[in-house]
């Protein structure tokens, strides 16, 4: 599939996905279960951690997102990532998309 239609595709699955209010319960699962696995909470503290070794003063929102984006992407459980494949993948059948 070329760029073009791969990109195409990707947003008429987005736009199904927020006219059916879709993409906004899957949000409101990955907040869910996050909390449950105690992501959150492990990201908090690896903020703080963060802070305290850089030093209030020296450090900006941006740095910190920049230093916790990728530990908060990897800290994501497998499980989470899979059930929410699984609905994206169900509501695309549904679609007929």
């Amino acid at each position: 599939m070329d760029k073009t239609k791969e990109a195409q595709m990707r947003a008429t699955m987005n736009q199904k996905l927020i006219e059916t209010g879709e993409k906004e319960r899957l949000r409101e699962l990955l907040r869910q279960r996050l909390v449950e696995a105690g992501w959150k909470d492990e990201l908090k503290m690896h903020a703080k951690e963060i802070v305290k070794e850089k030093g209030v003063e020296r450090i900006t929102v941006d740095d910190l997102v920049t230093e916790l984006t990728p530990k908060a992407r990897a800290l994501v459980p497998d499980s989470v990532k899979r059930e929410l494949l699984q609905r994206i993948k169900k509501f695309l059948e549904e679609q007929q998309l």
